[in-house]
């Protein structure tokens, strides 16, 4: 049973283990929602992630028996690099099976906190499949990322400092995979105040607790496609599965581009790295109707490799009109580049990048074709631009293409 005693175990055992990672007011998020957002950063955890406290607290609760055998657990990322960094701590070995897609910097991140990391899979229920026969085979204690009543006791610690900090907090909005964060966060802040709303937030191409909340019951999806990594489960937990259905209030199911721009929001605005099942909370923001609430998104995890984020940074700035590619065709004669150039400066549009294609046609002089990377203000700017070619004679259209 999670109960109010065991949490506040929870948060005894985790005193002095954990950051106590303080809500920061977002002025920003605040303007465009017409409520008062104040961020939870657990991508400033001990680990970049809320995962250190499930991990920690539910080695804590071992036998010693259990220990020596050593850990086994599945996990993403995340909740590897949590396990690692408790088993370690508690001198107790650690086996980590991730899927092969997982983000380099967690695998080494996990590698460097002494675990050994089979890659197995390219989905977490595959590393699961994986790790469940090897702690059969090797009488290793698995430790599971989320359909465990201990481990969401432990991430339930974080509704203790959202109400340490925002006493009259109106919602919390939470990510969910497996459904083991949003059980501790949504049964802990139904005890300390019935009136709270919580709600689950999770990818559109893995809703998988969406699909089971409809069913009534934990259901399997077929298949998952998201670029949030660490909330990609096919299967929620049954165990705390009763939980939710009792705790939360709603979920929302966020589409992939919506992240993207909440990771240009969070870099721009709070010069924060947050991970892709991070960013959900951050998009749900934008599919409340409510005004004038306080409302926390708590953001779980921080650990994303650099070439993820140059990816979303630059898809970002495209989706926003930021940056586009255009194509026109120029008669291959000495100024026709320094005309493409004052007809950009003359809208106040940078250059970035371009490619002269002298070999488009056979006859040079019906034309040449210049592909122009352009930065722009947004989509409004961007128009402009088009236009003022379009003035001058050129048909300009913008193609598809990355930096």
């Amino acid at each position: 049973m999670l109960t109010l005693n065991e949490f506040k175990a929870a948060r005894s055992v985790l005193s002095g283990v954990i950051l106590d990672t303080n809500l920061i007011y977002s002025p920003a998020l605040s303007k465009s929602t017409g409520n008062q957002i104040y961020i939870k950063p657990e991508n400033l955890q001990v680990t970049g992630a809320y995962k250190i406290r499930g991990a920690y607290y539910k080695i804590s609760t071992l036998s010693e028996e259990e220990r020596s055998r050593g850990l086994i657990t599945a996990s993403a990322g995340n909740h590897a690099q949590g396990v690692a960094y408790a088993a370690q701590a508690s001198g107790v070995k650690a086996t980590i099976v991730m899927p092969t897609t997982t983000p380099l910097v967690k695998v080494n991140n996990t590698k460097d906190y002494g675990a050994e990391v089979i890659l197995d899979g390219e989905t977490f229920d595959d590393a699961a499949a994986l790790c469940t026969q090897l702690a059969q085979e090797r009488s290793l204690t698995y430790v599971h990322p989320f359909n465990d009543l201990a481990i969401a006791t432990g991430q339930g610690t974080i509704s203790y400092e959202i109400f340490k900090d925002l006493p009259d907090v109106d919602i919390i909005l939470v990510p969910i995979g497996g459904g083991g964060l949003a059980t501790g966060v949504a049964t802990l802040a139904k005890l300390l105040n019935p009136n709270v709303t919580v709600i689950g937030v999770e990818p559109a191409g893995a809703a998988s607790m969406k699909a089971s909340f409809e069913a009534g019951h934990v259901v399997t999806l077929p298949a998952i496609n998201t670029i949030a990594d660490g909330v990609a489960v096919k299967t929620p937990g049954d165990q705390v599965f009763p939980y939710l259905q009792k705790n939360l209030d709603d979920i929302i199911a966020i589409h992939d581009d919506e992240l993207v721009d909440a990771f240009l929001d969070m870099m721009e605005r709070h010069k924060m790295v947050v991970e892709n099942a991070g960013l959900l909370p951050i998009a749900a923001l934008h599919h409340l109707t409510c005004k004038g609430k306080n409302i926390v998104p708590v953001l779980s995890g921080g650990n994303m490799d650099v070439i993820t984020m140059s990816s979303l940074v630059q898809h970002g700035l495209i989706n926003r009109g930021r940056v586009f590619t255009f194509s026109v065709q120029l008669p291959d004669r000495p100024g026709e580049l320094v005309r493409v150039a004052e007809i950009v400066a003359g809208q106040n549009g940078n250059i970035i990048k371009l490619e002269h294609n002298q070999f488009v046609n056979i006859n040079r002089q019906a034309g040449v074709e210049l592909k122009v990377t352009t930065e722009a203000f947004g989509h409004a700017h961007k128009s402009a631009i088009l236009e003022a070619f379009k003035r001058e004679g050129y048909d300009a259209r913008v193609v598809s293409t990355i930096l």
